[in-house]
């Protein structure tokens, strides 16, 4: 029965994607809302470009497809869940490729289930496609490697440049590869001219977003140097390097098969590279003190090649019964795993369990302390009680073209567009992409102010003397928000110039 083992392993396989489908768009408590980086890139589909003061343009091309799907939640998780479920099928591939296995197969499936990238697969943000594109690139390289086939570079050069414009931390992937080929005897790459013609294919394509960043003088450069200013300042290296253990913990044994295999493993002696790539990167990130799901792109084919290697080596005698134990070892984990890395819990029932969280580092911010909640749960909170504050406002006022709402920021501005039941709201902020979609061609009179609880002027001292009447409407009073105390403020008839006042504060900006 020669077709019988490809149809079960078929089987399998799309079994492991409707699962990851079924996970993402049906298991997340119904307590949360939706994060605060995913209001900014929804926002996007409504200013389409080939570039964005924080992200390239790809994101905003999947936030119009969603658009154009009728944009629920639903459409959102799927969205999503496909990039996941792609970055299962490619790392699939690479087992196959590889000769693994159907264990092979199932064991590499069951251990991206079980780590930190199940979670980033979660929300609508560059990083799910992020993965997807380093294991799509990965996958192709390992197959030109092992057929010489021309074509592989193209596509693998394809993938490179399709990730550059979702997420520039791709470059890391692009040195590591670099590296990797350089130092070992697969360098034969840099002969063939089909590199460098797919490089200059891949250049074409990414273009037109350099273009942008030239023409709008290097924003990611801004963006960059802002958020080392802000967030990675606060990140310890050798905290770095600890998480990278802990979001994989549950696989580290076969991260473990992995670098063993690169050296004693005759079948892999042709991609040692591979385990170069990865080191030249990590260094990087580490130095520069990236944020430790950055380097998430990097673990599947890791993950690939430890399994296909536990599938050869447990095959004889009393091994074979370890086949077992590895299977369950992962499952295990996933099954413990599950409620950290998913918003399965209440935000009330996560307080009661909250030593189990912090034991797993779960409870950590980027400013580097414990919390309430995982930061990524806390900021899908208090939005909807956000906009319908700003909402009883809003529709009081009658003359709405002379009106702005002016939030402290994105995550604040694209909330209230998405949840306000009024669909031409156009909240802004002077953060993120929408100082740029920020509208003063009409007078402004009124101004609905949203600021947050580090705000320094609570009493608004600053704007009274400049509007006759100035009112607070209203405070975010869920304490499992990111955004808890965030204020909203009307401030009525303006006394000056209010427009030139703002393009005066977003020069400074």
């Amino acid at each position: 029965m020669p077709l019988e083992k490809p149809r079960t392993e078929t089987i399998v396989l799309v079994s492991f994607v409707v699962l990851k489908l079924f996970l993402h768009c049906f298991l997340i408590n119904p307590a949360y809302e939706l994060h605060r980086d995913e209001f900014l890139h929804l926002d996007q589909a409504n200013h389409l470009a080939w570039g964005f003061q924080s992200v390239p343009p790809a994101t905003s091309i999947f936030a119009w497809i969603i658009k154009v799907l009728g944009g629920s939640v639903f459409i959102i998780r799927l969205v999503t869940a496909c990039f996941g479920a792609g970055t299962l099928v490619y790392s699939w591939f690479i087992v196959k490729e590889l000769k693994g296995n159907l264990f092979a197969k199932v064991l590499c499936m069951v251990a991206l289930f079980a780590c930190a990238i199940a979670r980033l697969d979660m929300l609508f943000q560059p990083n799910a496609f992020d993965i997807l594109s380093w294991t799509a690139t990965y996958y192709y390289f390992v197959k030109y490697i092992s057929t010489s086939k021309p074509r592989f570079i193209y596509y693998a050069i394809l993938a490179i440049a399709v990730g550059f414009l979702n997420k520039y931390s791709i470059g890391f992937l692009i040195i590591g590869l670099l590296v990797g080929f350089l130092a070992s005897p697969q360098r034969y790459i840099f002969k063939t001219k089909h590199l460098y013609i797919a490089a200059c294919i891949g250049l074409l394509l990414v273009l037109p977003n350099l273009i942008w960043q030239y023409q709008n003088h290097f924003p990611v450069v801004r963006h960059m140097k802002e958020l080392a200013a802000t967030q990675l300042d606060k990140i310890n290296r050798i905290d770095f390097l600890k998480d990278q253990l802990l979001y994989y913990i549950g696989d580290l044994w076969i991260l473990f098969a992995a670098a063993i295999a690169f050296f004693i493993y005759k079948p892999f002696k042709d991609f040692r590279w591979i385990g170069l790539s990865y080191l030249t990167a990590i260094i990087l990130f580490t130095w520069f003190r990236a944020k430790a799901y950055y380097a998430a792109g990097l673990y599947p084919v890791l993950l690939a090649y430890g399994s296909v290697y536990l599938g050869t080596a447990l095959k004889l005698g009393w091994q074979r019964h370890l086949k077992t134990v590895a299977l369950c070892t992962a499952l295990i984990m996933f099954f413990l795993t599950i409620r950290l890395t998913y918003p399965i819990l209440t935000p009330g029932e996560i307080t009661l369990k909250k030593k189990k969280f912090e034991m797993v580092g779960a409870l950590k911010w980027e400013d580097g302390k414990n919390h309430h909640l995982p930061q990524d749960f806390a900021d899908m909170l208090g939005w909807r009680e956000l906009a319908k504050i700003v909402d009883e406002v809003y529709k009081k006022i009658p003359e709405k073209e002379s009106l702005i709402i002016l939030c402290d920021n994105y995550g604040e501005a694209g909330a209230i567009n998405h949840y306000s039941a009024f669909k031409n709201i156009h909240a802004v902020s002077f953060s993120a992409d929408y100082i740029t979609w920020v509208n003063l061609d009409k007078q402004i009179k009124n101004v609905i102010l949203v600021n947050s609880i580090e705000d320094d002027d609570p009493d608004r001292k600053v704007e009274r003397p400049i509007f006759e009447r100035v009112i607070k409407i209203g405070t975010v009073e869920n304490k499992m928000a990111r955004e808890y105390g965030t204020s909203v403020y009307l401030l009525e008839n303006a006394k000056i110039d209010i427009n030139a006042r703002l393009r005066a504060e977003m020069k400074e900006d």
